[in-house]
């Protein structure tokens, strides 16, 4: 299956952004591989890790990894809607509100490096079942229309942006 990369008009150009940094070929391949190289990077900075912020204000380890399970069952979940032909627009959501209430503090780095790793396999079992017709489909969300064929360049440009600011801000 060939789902394209998105270009003009098919997302915002922020997203747009996000989906640039995914490298090219087939996307759900690349999320498939992304779970043990973001997992493998993760699990080599163990748990005494996870608390680690590289400046005062900034999330913690942890806290990206919680944002990063949010964000990609957010981002699913509008693929999903939109996929299925509902055109009813999504509201967006606050990150940094869902990250202060997330409590990713008091769990461990493990349990939040597996929701993630759950989060994705959802997004691979739903992505493999959609019908050719369903990437085609648009919808708004965040006030912003975006192609179902977005989502998944997004999803992975959205983790490889996150994966390199663990490696060089926080050194994972």
């Amino acid at each position: 299956m060939d789902i394209s990369r998105p270009g003009d008009g098919d997302c915002t150009d922020y997203l747009v952004g996000y989906a640039g940094l995914a490298p090219a070929g087939p996307i759900l391949e690349t999320l498939a591989a992304q779970i043990e190289e973001t997992a493998t990077l993760l699990s080599a900075a163990g748990e005494e890790r996870g608390d680690d912020r590289y400046a005062p204000g900034k999330w913690t380890v942890k806290e990206v990894v919680g944002h990063l399970a949010d964000t990609e069952l957010v981002f699913t979940y509008r693929a999903l809607r939109f996929a299925r032909g509902d055109a009813t627009p999504l509201p967006g959501f606050e990150q940094d509100d869902w990250v202060l209430e997330a409590g990713c503090g008091e769990r461990t780095l493990g349990d939040l490096v597996e929701l993630f790793r759950r989060a994705r396999a959802v997004t691979l079992a739903l992505f493999a079942g959609f019908p050719a017709a369903a990437w085609s489909r648009r919808g708004v969300a965040s006030g912003a229309e975006i192609v179902v064929s977005a989502f998944p360049w997004v999803i992975a440009g959205h983790e490889l942006h996150h994966r390199r600011v663990l490696r060089e801000r926080y050194g994972l």
